[in-house]
């Protein structure tokens, strides 16, 4: 997987963490300005929804491929790898926003709600049989002429919030019947294991350990779900839980750093860097 490139969130209208684009705008942008090849498998770092509004064709995520038709939804989360077809048939849009929006914007019970974002392992990204698509599209489209901009990062953030919960109750957190069924009861118990412990331990081992099985099969059952090894999905949550306190709470780094299971404020400003490309510092003063 060394060869799949990782695209960060980058926006011609200079937006920052949300954006809104046909398909046709995504490939005339690739054209001024061929930075990777999107017809190529490329993981993201950031959040994406594919919304069809005519045609039919096949888009790939994580390696299989999906048909997608007039209505159809595709749901792309953060460290997903996807890819277009070649001779476009289909257009509609892209909803593309990143992991800080998210923790900015939504309320907690929302993000534990929409599976999709943190947990697309265990659900199918394809969404079929939504009737609000289009009244959902009409909304944002308005919003964004609005010449009166006072709260409408807000106002967006609310309209996609609901899109996403209502998109949710459509699919319902169907487990992928393409991926080994048999594993999931393992990767769940992994998942849940991530949750409790992460603040004691990030050493594959030990999860392992916790869950009677070796290190190697553990790491078979991740990439299973993630095509990700275990560390990474560790790794990965950390980042996420250092967001969220930063976000969430008034303490200070080294409180937040020892709240995390961190023994020193130096480590914990490694960790964060090495994953995110930037300090925890940096990261705070630019919310």
């Amino acid at each position: 997987m060394n060869n799949i490139p990782n695209i960060s969130f980058d926006s011609s209208e200079k937006a920052t963490d949300i954006e809104f684009l046909r398909i046709s705008e995504l490939f005339e942008r690739v054209e001024e300005n061929p930075n990777h090849d999107p017809l190529k498998p490329h993981r993201i770092t950031f959040f994406a929804l594919l919304i069809v509004t005519e045609g039919e064709g096949m888009h790939q995520v994580d390696l299989e491929n999906y048909l997608l038709k007039k209505g159809s939804v595709l749901k792309i989360a953060k460290g997903q790898v996807h890819a277009f077809q070649e001779n476009l048939s289909y257009d509609g849009y892209l909803v593309v926003f990143t992991e800080d929006f998210v923790l900015k914007f939504f309320s907690k019970s929302t993000i534990d709600f929409i599976s999709h974002l943190y947990n697309y392992h265990i659900s199918d990204p394809l969404v079929e049989g939504s009737n609000f698509n289009e009244s959902f599209l009409a909304l944002i489209a308005r919003e964004l002429n609005n010449e009166n901009t006072y709260a409408q990062r807000n106002i967006i953030a609310k309209m996609l919030e609901l899109y996403l919960l209502k998109l949710e109750r459509v699919s319902h957190l169907a487990i992928s019947t393409k991926r080994n069924t048999e594993q999931y009861p393992l990767f769940f118990q992994f998942k849940n294991l991530v949750e409790e412990r992460y603040m004691d331990t990030r050493n594959v081992k030990d999860y392992a350990e916790y869950m009677s099985v070796s290190a190697k099969q553990l790491n078979a059952v991740v990439q299973n779900f993630t095509l990700n090894t275990a560390k990474y999905f560790i790794d990965e949550y950390v980042v996420l839980e250092i967001k969220r306190a930063i976000l969430s709470t008034n303490n200070s780094l080294k409180e937040i750093a020892y709240e995390l299971g961190f023994d020193e404020v130096t480590n914990f400003t490694k960790f964060f860097k090495k994953h995110t490309g930037i300090t925890p510092k940096e990261y705070k003063s630019s919310l």
